[in-house]
């Protein structure tokens, strides 16, 4: 899905979104494959841009309210959480609180702002799991495994809330909607 090979360019474009921000929080599953190199990683790029990461690891769904509490109170002004199936399947609570505490969110993929997040970039997932689909049934017809060639998803997207922009009173730049692969309204 290459999500993690995508985050400098999402803290890019989540910057460019709300360029006044100083401190980023990212939210980390401690229990994620490769969690501590996308910790690093994460770290690298946002100071990279001249700004402050406040590193959150959570991994129970009792974490979550009091790590959005904890981050705005360490001066986190924009929020990047991390491709991770324990996020993805809680993103109606994640982007809920992100909403409540006024903290505009990036994230992996367009089921964010479709629920109410900000902005997403990265691989477009429907067209993953259908080339899933595709390659069970190649090997289900008998190919094997090991001859089939590695694929990279072919669409990445980039998709922006702009109901969610407004209410946080964000202007989305020119150059940033010309770029969007969809805007929802």
């Amino acid at each position: 899905m290459m999500s993690s090979q995508l985050i400098p360019k999402r803290v890019e474009l989540l910057l460019e979104l709300i360029p006044k921000a100083k401190t980023v929080a990212v939210f980390l599953n401690p229990a994620g494959v490769g969690a501590d190199e996308v910790e690093k990683d994460v770290d690298v790029t946002i100071r990279g841009f001249g700004r402050q990461m406040v590193l959150a690891w959570v991994s129970a769904d009792s974490d979550l309210d009091s790590t959005f509490a904890s981050v705005v109170r360490q001066g986190a002004d924009a929020l990047l959480v991390s491709a991770n199936a324990f996020f993805t399947d809680r993103r109606a609570q994640i982007v809920a609180l992100a909403a409540r505490y006024a903290l505009p969110g990036a994230y992996a993929w367009r089921e964010y702002p479709e629920a109410g997040g900000l902005s997403s970039y990265g691989p477009n997932v429907v067209w993953a799991y259908h080339q899933i689909g595709e390659y069970a049934g190649r090997i289900l017809k008998g190919a094997k495994p090991g001859d089939l060639p590695v694929q990279m998803p072919a669409k990445i997207e980039q998709i922006i809330n702009i109901k969610v922009a407004k209410t946080l009173g964000l202007t989305i730049p020119r150059i940033t909607l010309a770029r969007t692969t969809a805007v929802i309204e």
